[in-house]
């Protein structure tokens, strides 16, 4: 018999297929929110986030673009210093994966007055005397995401973000760390860059697949994860053939929404997300890229261990005659992206030291076939090194 529990994330609204501006407009007056800062980066100051600040008119109270990859925790201090210095009553994160994660972790700064990066030590998600119990500091400003990519970030209540002394990406957690409310606005993925868009479209894979093969089997989270799988495995190729495409753009959300809103089944992802922890936070590689050269190793190194889930898998991306490994790879080598360690500069002589930092990650307790040891990630980037 199954058992478990499922935690839904405390978000209000998921608004989609309609303009970002317009429905931001109406969420502020919801909200009864007057002055709303829109957090971002530099690559879409000048473009998207300035067009939406236009569009907002006097509402927005001004634009933040001082977030960078991987969301160090310089640009979320400075951004919630900003938010502070132009009295923001409502965050809006614009971007990717680093801008939404970031201007989670601003919401925390405010709420628990945090100004410089080492206050932000004792609130990290992990064990130790020194750590604060994040889950009883009181919310304050509250943030509403418009992505432009397909990371997800957007859809949980756990942000990570760069300790650039030490480098590592850190969790933060918090039930109200999730935004409020998404906006879903196709056209504002229209100018992605295409590996930008691809390779986190692949880390949306990631998320169904993850959940799809991990030991735990949790109903909700499985029918969603199946049908996000099934939408990206068709939606990622039709933009790559007709990128200009809305209805297609808006398939990919669907699916990436989906891959990811199973996660409060709290069973966790697997060895592919924790070696992509990584290789992100530690060698600077972007979380989409990850994906493309870990997700079909970690599936290759896991054959023989629940081999239906994997054939499972390949059925939704509607590939039966071949391997779940294989139809991940081809599937990103079809939208240009690189599939192994050597293509995105990660030699052999570094693989013990991202096998014994990786094994730190909860993703390696989730693995369909156990993880004992750094050995064990060792043989998986063996795999994966081209």
């Amino acid at each position: 018999m199954i058992s478990g529990i499922h935690r839904f994330t405390r978000q209000e609204q998921v608004a989609y297929g309609r303009p970002a501006a317009a429905v931001l407009k109406e969420l502020a007056a919801a909200y009864g929110a007057r002055r709303l800062l829109i957090v971002t980066t530099a690559s879409l100051a000048a473009t998207l986030a300035a067009e939406t600040a236009q569009a907002l008119g006097d509402l927005c109270a001004g634009v933040f673009a001082g977030i960078g990859a991987h969301s160090p925790r310089t640009g979320v201090i400075a951004g919630a210093a900003e938010a502070r210095r132009v009295g923001a009553d409502l965050l809006v994160a614009l971007g990717g994966g680093s801008a939404i994660d970031a201007t989670k972790v601003i919401q925390l700064c405010l709420w628990a007055h945090l100004t410089s990066v080492e206050a932000l030590d004792p609130y990290r998600a992990g064990r130790g005397l020194d750590r604060v119990n994040v889950a009883e500091i009181p919310a304050g400003v509250r943030m509403v995401a418009v992505p432009t990519t397909l990371s997800a970030a957007e859809f949980t209540p756990f942000a990570g973000v760069t300790d650039t002394a030490k480098h590592a990406k850190e969790g933060y957690a918090h039930p109200l760390l999730a935004p409020r409310a998404v906006i879903l606005d196709p056209a504002m993925t229209a100018k992605t860059p295409p590996e930008l868009w691809f390779s986190t479209g692949m880390k949306a894979v990631d998320h169904a697949v993850e959940q799809l093969c991990n030991p735990v089997r949790t109903p909700y989270a499985d029918a969603l994860a199946e049908d996000g799988l099934r939408r990206l495995a068709k939606g990622l190729p039709a933009t790559q053939v007709a990128p200009g495409d809305l209805d297609a753009r808006l398939e990919c959300q669907f699916g990436m929404w989906l891959a990811m809103s199973g996660a409060g089944a709290g069973r966790g992802l697997g060895a592919s997300h924790a070696i992509g922890h990584t290789l992100g936070g530690s060698y600077g590689i972007p979380h989409g890229i990850t994906s493309c050269v870990m997700l079909w190793a970690v599936l290759k190194w896991n054959e023989g261990a629940a081999d239906d889930r994997q054939v499972r898998v390949a059925e939704l991306m509607g590939r039966n005659s071949v391997s779940a490994s294989q139809a991940v790879r081809d599937l990103a080598r079809g939208l240009g992206l690189p599939t192994d360690l050597a293509s995105v500069g990660i030699r052999p002589d570094q693989f013990q030291a991202i096998a014994e930092h990786t094994m730190h990650d909860n993703g390696v307790r989730s693995n369909p076939r156990p993880i004992k040891g750094p050995q064990d990630i060792v043989e998986i980037l063996e795999v994966a090194k081209g």
